[in-house]
């Protein structure tokens, strides 16, 4: 049965060393969310390491869910004293269940915030793909189907949830995700 993969990325307005409070807020925020993410159903797993600290993101051992990367247009830091990101990777069982942890609970007064710590982008912040239920998603590949996405909009291969794909690749929409549902105010 395929998983559903899920990438995210967003540039910080300051590096995540950086001791001012905001940064200790989102930083702090982060670890509430995902405590809060691992126990929603649906959720299968997502890209973590045991011994990494605030920023340290390009030095860490990553496992199976390979080195790290970020998409071409990330112009911070690549140093703890210096990346200035949010990145994550995971799996679930579906759009739905995804959804639905992403726009409630902790997440989504995160979401509601954003603006206080994410500069603004023309770029897309997550993609969404399949993978055969065997596979694990790797870094690279949510970079490369988050940069095909802003490249070329919707399609099987990179995809929202406004604009999602079922696992065979036909168009779907699942009640109350859509162009007016998953906006976040």
């Amino acid at each position: 049965m395929p998983h559903l993969a899920l990438y995210t990325f967003g540039t910080l307005k300051s590096p995540l060393a950086d001791p001012a409070p905001l940064t200790r807020e989102f930083y702090d925020i982060g670890e509430a969310v995902y405590r809060t993410i691992g126990q929603h159903p649906g959720y299968l797993a997502h890209a973590e390491t045991a011994d990494a600290g605030p920023g340290s993101h390009f030095e860490a051992d990553w496992g199976a869910w390979g080195e790290f990367a970020v998409p071409a247009w990330y112009g911070k830091g690549r140093t703890a004293e210096t990346t200035a990101l949010a990145a994550s990777l995971s799996l679930w069982t579906g759009l739905r269940p995804a959804f639905d942890a992403v726009y409630t609970g902790v997440h989504r007064e995160a979401l509601n915030r954003r603006h206080d710590w994410f500069e603004r982008s023309e770029h897309p912040n997550h993609v969404f793909w399949w993978v055969p239920g065997d596979v694990i998603p790797t870094w690279q590949d949510g970079v490369s189907r988050l940069e095909h996405l802003h490249g070329h909009g919707s399609a099987p291969h990179a995809f929202t949830f406004r604009h999602s794909f079922a696992p065979d690749g036909t168009p779907t929409r699942i009640k109350d995700i859509g162009p007016k549902s998953d906006l976040v105010r």
